[in-house]
């Protein structure tokens, strides 16, 4: 399946003073299948390492971090001749080797003619290995699951993707029905790439939940692995509580849905390891819309989303059939689905951060990032309703600013606002 970060990996390859790469991303979103083909595309061949259980890598860095020595146990482990320029070196699992964190500021320092990509979470090493990060050592990429986009090529639609990217709206109207029918299939399958793939292969909805059944379930066993049991509960019970935060009117996360009179001095490591993990974005309210955005983010007041709107679904137990069949499948749950789901969008296509606004007067925006140098508000709307009473009071007071909103509607131009289907929200930036 082909994934958009393909080409930033070869931006990465033929980069001056390049870096080992990091590509980071949450577990099971496709890190190591990517590294893994453009390895295939771009190399000679590839010298691959899982280093999770395997006793000839656990004490690959132990001894000293003589890159002639590594390089040569590398070639031997993999049975791969090492080649300067044409060799892909990939370490997954890195976390589960003692020092290898540490083993790339000296791949970058002493071996820098290599090309060294390592996959895995990133998480507790530091807190239980004692390592730190190789800060201005390692070149870094985020993957997400994939976008919507992606979805579409995975599906064989390589063409509607391409007039998406090409924004060539007239035609994209003349496909309304079908680019619909597709996204209702996203919404409910949604971008990990296990669940694309069963989906593409079989067709069937419930072998694809119990794929995402097996993520959700493989998540929370991970709860417990770099953690004490105290924390281990209170990530859970973040975590179990996400469906019902973003069921609320005003998505507003709310310590209280967690655990009655939970507050926030007990769930703050909790919520950062969720967002380190990338199982969870971030959106902070902003006092005042100016730039830069983070400068007025008010730390107290913020949303969470799920990293995929179809572990979601299976995580609250959406019937299948309310977001494939049903006709108001797409706007249900208070449009709990459609604002998780461009929420995501944005994170994988900007790779930026995400805020939100609202004040005292009970005017709210569902999200604002920054473009170049303008803000960009945005409002999410799961059905065809044009009237934008928040956005359009909104603009009024910031003229100098232009809405977005993502509809059913289609493509269109009204002054002070442009309207966007929900359908190119990972193609639109």
């Amino acid at each position: 399946m082909y994934r958009n970060i393909v080409e930033k990996l070869k931006e990465w390859k033929v980069k001056q003073r390049r870096k080992p790469l990091i590509l980071a991303g949450a577990r099971q979103v496709g890190k190591t299948y990517i590294l893994k083909k453009f390895g295939e595309m771009e190399f000679d061949n590839v010298a691959y390492i899982n280093c999770d259980g395997n006793n000839m890598a656990k004490d690959l860095f132990m001894q000293d971090f003589d890159m002639r020595r590594i390089l040569l146990a590398v070639g031997a482990i993999t049975q791969q001749t090492i080649v300067p320029g044409k060799t892909l070196i990939i370490l997954d699992e890195i976390q589960e080797v003692e020092r290898g964190l540490s083993a790339l500021k000296y791949f970058c320092e002493n071996a820098p003619q290599y090309h060294v990509a390592v996959a895995g979470s990133l998480l507790g090493i530091a807190m239980h290995r004692g390592e730190s990060f190789p800060v201005g050592k390692a070149d870094v990429l985020h993957i997400y699951p994939m976008t919507f986009d992606e979805f579409l090529l995975a599906r064989g639609q390589r063409q509607m993707a391409d007039l998406l990217r090409g924004k060539d709206w007239d035609t994209v109207k003349l496909l309304r029905n079908e680019y619909i029918k597709i996204l209702r299939e996203y919404y409910f399958v949604g971008g990990m790439p296990e669940a694309v793939g069963e989906f593409v292969a079989t067709n069937d909805a419930w072998k694809v939940r119990e794929v995402q059944d097996n993520i959700l379930f493989t998540y929370q066993k991970d709860f417990s692995k770099h953690v004490s049991v105290s924390e281990s509960n209170r990530i859970n019970m973040v975590w179990h509580s996400m469906p019902s935060q973003l069921v609320k009117e005003n998505k507003k996360f709310i310590y209280g849905v967690a655990k009655p009179g939970g507050r926030a001095k007990e769930f703050e490591t909790a919520i950062q390891w969720l967002m380190d993990a990338g199982l969870v974005y971030k959106a902070e309210r902003v006092r005042e819309p100016k730039m830069p955005l983070k400068f007025y983010a008010d730390i107290a007041s913020f949303k969470l989303f799920l990293l995929d709107c179809g572990l979601l679904g299976a995580m609250s137990e959406t019937p299948p059939e309310n977001l494939l069949v049903a006709r108001n499948g797409m706007e249900e749950s208070k449009g709990a689905f459609t604002e998780n789901y461009v929420m995501s969008q944005l994170v994988a296509a900007r790779n930026a951060s995400v805020f939100y606004y609202s004040n005292d007067a009970k005017l709210e925006i569902d999200f604002l990032v920054q473009q170049g140098t303008s803000i960009v508000p945005i409002e999410a709307k799961a059905e065809e309703n044009l009237r934008s009473k928040s956005l359009s009071t909104f603009v009024t007071s910031h003229p100098e600013m232009h809405g977005l909103r993502f509809s059913m509607s289609d493509y269109r131009e009204q002054g002070w606002m442009t309207n966007v289907p929900l359908y190119a929200v990972s193609t639109y930036f």
